[in-house]
């Protein structure tokens, strides 16, 4: 197992392991651009679609223990916290279409108990949304995404574009979710969740597999004969 630091880290010891990139700091500013963009799409609700979705959700992460970290991982884990998400679909056909999300820690956590972080998970998706009955539809998605850690400091970083107070580590990662739309009043919905992550090189924490858990609650934009 990787000697993480022998003793309580220090910003010499830590930087060079979790290998930071300053570049990749405005990573999450132009991905909200980019949601953003996406959700005024969704909400144009084009005729060839038969649905737009649009969801708000709150849920937690499980994922192997810090004690379970070998090899290239390192002891510390990515379970725990409240993870507000937005998510968005649109049905083209026979049940069809994409989908995208995106879940961030609300709080921040302590990396090795000392330096503050926070997970951010997006993910694309392709997604089938079959009808159970009247007033249930499940959903299955897969696709590919990455997940973004800030690491916070305490002075700031300034370039071109501004001023943060944090640094990023990025990494890719494959997705795989599902749920269950239950419709109890109209068009509003109540959705349980789950979530697996499968991400490339995520050697800062005790594995490259996270699950999330959760539940959100949303509104189907669809024909009225629908």
């Amino acid at each position: 197992m990787r000697n993480f630091c022998a003793t309580r880290p220090k910003p010499s010891c830590i930087n060079p392991v979790i290998m930071i990139s300053l570049g990749m700091r405005r990573h999450l500013k132009n991905l909200a651009l980019l949601s953003g963009l996406c959700a005024c799409f969704l909400m144009a609700q084009p005729t060839s679609a038969q649905q737009t979705d649009l969801g708000f959700g709150l849920s937690t992460i499980s994922a192997p223990s810090a004690s379970s970290a070998s090899g290239q991982y390192s002891p510390q884990s990515l379970t725990g916290g409240a993870y507000p998400s937005f998510s968005g679909d649109f049905l083209i056909k026979k049940h069809l279409g994409v989908s995208s999300e995106v879940a961030w820690r609300g709080g921040r956590s302590f990396y090795q108990g000392v330096y503050p972080f926070r997970p951010v998970l997006w993910d694309i998706n392709g997604i089938w949304a079959p009808p159970l009955g009247k007033n249930f539809v499940a959903e299955f998605m897969a696709g590919i995404g990455g997940e973004n850690i800030r690491f916070y400091q305490p002075f700031t970083f300034c370039g071109f574009t501004g001023c943060t107070n944090y640094v990023s580590s990025n990494h890719f990662m494959g997705h795989i979710g599902g749920g269950i739309r239950a419709y109890l009043f109209g068009n509003f919905f109540i959705r349980p969740e789950a979530h697996l992550y499968l991400i490339h090189n995520n050697f800062e924490f005790s594995s490259g597999r996270a699950t999330r858990f959760g539940v959100s609650i949303g509104y189907s934009f669809r024909p009225p004969a629908y």
